[in-house]
């Protein structure tokens, strides 16, 4: 049985080697979005099954969605990808900085999400949002990311609370925290930093984890990382 795959956040990094990874499996369509659709156009000209939405996260999120959303019809699987950092000390911290990494790490998401939930597939469908072990209780925080892992956090909880107000519908939510990873973002952050893993390695994971795991765990947060964080 076919496959239609949304992954927002798909123009560089993680995003990218998932839109790739996915459409190498057999039966897959997957769709990619983004704000930058001229970089996705260009990544993946070569994948037949692969088509780009431009989509920002930053303002009229749930407009933008619903015209995406009735172009694709149902589909299966919505990995919420994208995210936006911020590597300020706490005093230096601007009311922007907070607005944008809430409305582009939470709000955003949230939105898209309630523009998925009637084209999401009625028998079986899994969303995956993508969070940070700086979001994980209790791990290791890094100083000058208030507004980066604050917000992931709140990812995190709002995972478990959609999977209440869902739980006795096929809608699965779940949520990987991920360490390190040597990402554009990352190197943006943190000049100089080497993580252990590559975009390409990390994806390989999410791929099958979005495939299988909806049928094993619901509103589960799942550390994923060979750091702390």
């Amino acid at each position: 049985m076919s496959k239609k795959i949304v992954i927002v956040g798909a123009s560089r990094g993680i995003g990218e080697a998932l839109v790739k990874r996915f459409s190498q499996l057999e039966n897959t369509e997957v769709y990619a979005l983004s704000r930058n659709i001229e970089k996705m156009q260009v990544a993946f000209s070569d994948l037949e099954n692969v088509k780009c939405f431009p989509f920002d996260l930053a303002s009229n999120v749930q407009q933008q969605a619903t015209f995406i959303f009735n172009e694709i019809g149902a589909f299966d699987i919505l990995i919420n990808n994208a995210g936006y950092l911020v590597n300020k000390p706490f005093p230096e911290i601007t009311h922007e900085d907070y607005t944008l990494s809430y409305q582009i790490n939470v709000i955003g998401v949230m939105e898209t999400v309630q523009s998925a939930i009637k084209h999401l597939n009625n028998t079986s469908s899994h969303i995956v949002n993508i969070s940070s072990m700086g979001g994980f209780q209790s791990s290791l925080k890094f100083p000058g990311l208030t507004a980066y892992s604050t917000s992931k956090a709140a990812l995190c909880s709002f995972t478990e609370l959609f999977s209440e107000e869902y739980k006795d519908t096929s809608i699965v939510m779940n949520c990987l925290c991920l360490g390190s990873v040597q990402t554009e973002m990352l190197e943006e952050a943190f000049p100089g930093y080497k993580a252990p893993l590559k975009p390409e390695e990390i994806s390989e994971y999410i791929v099958v984890f979005s495939l299988s795991a909806n049928q094993f765990m619901k509103g589960k947060i799942i550390p994923l990382s060979l750091t702390n964080p």
